[in-house]
């Protein structure tokens, strides 16, 4: 524990894009903040939607101010003594030494705040998150509305030209509206090109 003293743990907020993740990892900074904590909050590089490199930022224009890394490890070499909240938005984005970075943190006494979507455009598990909800003492998982059909979403539907990404698009693409929708499993969309297809190319 750091200086002897509290306790640390990890929190993962997580879910489909446009569920409130940054806006719940928001809240609870801004509660930190009113209980005069110590706080550092991070962000991955690749994200520079909405609010720019320096903030976390909702699709509805709730801003934090932030340090954009590179890395897990960098996260680590910034960290202050005196902190005692790191959060982290858009963590699904960072190597998988998060993980180390955040149980080192929370064993020396630092409440750890991630946030991240779970699961990457073809519905699959993304980056280190999985490992991170399960490594954590606390995980909220949220759900946002299907434009499709109006149920619980739980993928992140990539579109491209206003059309289903193919299964082959590459796995990172940083977007808002304009290159997402929410959508439950039935919506959700991505189509694989047949090996007849795939042989034309």
């Amino acid at each position: 524990m750091l200086n002897g003293a509290r306790p640390g743990w990890i929190e993962v907020i997580t879910g489909v894009m446009f569920s409130g993740k940054s806006e719940e990892l928001i809240r609870r900074v801004r509660r930190a903040v009113i209980a005069r904590k110590q706080i550092q909050v991070f962000k991955s590089h690749l994200d520079a939607r909405y609010a720019g490199l320096y903030n976390v930022a909702t699709h509805d224009g709730l801003t934090v101010e932030a340090a954009p890394v590179d890395s897990a490890e960098e996260i680590m070499r910034q960290v202050r003594p005196a902190t005692e909240v790191v959060a982290v938005d858009e963590a699904q984005f960072l190597d998988h030494g998060i993980v180390g970075v955040a149980n080192a943190l929370a064993d020396r006494g630092v409440r750890v705040i991630l946030a991240g979507t779970d699961t990457d455009f073809r519905g699959e598990p993304f980056g280190a998150m999985p490992t991170l909800m399960a490594i954590a003492e606390i995980v909220d998982k949220f759900q946002a509305i299907c434009v499709v059909c109006g149920g619980p979403a739980t993928r992140n539907q990539r579109l491209v030209d206003g059309q289903p990404a193919q299964w082959n698009s590459p796995v990172i693409l940083v977007g808002g509206r304009e290159s997402y929708e929410a959508r439950c499993r039935h919506c959700h969309r991505v189509p694989r090109m047949d090996e007849d297809q795939t042989a034309l190319l």
